[in-house]
């Protein structure tokens, strides 16, 4: 993205030009608190049912955009890993914020809203607790150890929701 190729330099239009489709969020979603990584993973895992060419369009987007990177998964010659930056786990309170807000306004299922309740209540310390989880997982960087993990609470209460509901996991 650069100037000659957006309509403003409002943030607010920049950031939607660069994730507002209605896609990428989905798959940056998955990555986070699903753990998928790979192609076949957000194919057949996700709620929502993305069409291949779509999600290979969007993994291609992502990337090109620094927000995942690719590299060849050593277990197998013909798959690919993928993995948030910096830059897509910044995104972190705008998707706690904008599950916040579907929660208030849409007809959400306790299941899948859950883990966006936990980050709501838990606000910017377990955003930074879970923010620090991804850092370790994608980038390597080693997690300061302060107490039980963000991750850990948000799948303890899916689970219990999913157990409430009397359903089965399928973790978004």
């Amino acid at each position: 993205m650069t100037p000659d190729t957006t309509r403003s330099g409002c943030p607010i239009n920049l950031t939607l030009e660069a994730l507002g489709d209605r896609w990428s969020l989905i798959v940056i979603r998955d990555m986070m608190f699903g753990n998928r990584r790979h192609f076949r993973e957000f194919l057949t895992q996700s709620e929502e049912g993305i069409a291949s060419n779509i999600l290979a369009d969007r993994l291609k987007r992502l990337t090109e955009g620094g927000f995942l990177t690719r590299a060849d998964d050593p277990s197998h010659k013909q798959k690919a890993i993928y993995s948030l930056t910096e830059k897509a786990i910044q995104l972190v309170p705008l998707l706690a914020a904008m599950g916040a807000w579907g929660r208030r306004h849409t007809p959400v299922t306790k299941t899948l809203s859950v883990r966006a309740e936990i980050l709501e209540k838990g606000g910017p310390t377990l955003w930074s607790q879970f923010m620090d989880e991804l850092r370790e997982i994608h980038l390597g960087q080693p997690r300061p150890k302060t107490g039980p993990k963000a991750s850990d609470q948000m799948r303890d209460a899916y689970l219990a929701a999913v157990k409430e509901e009397g359903g089965e996991t399928s973790q978004p």
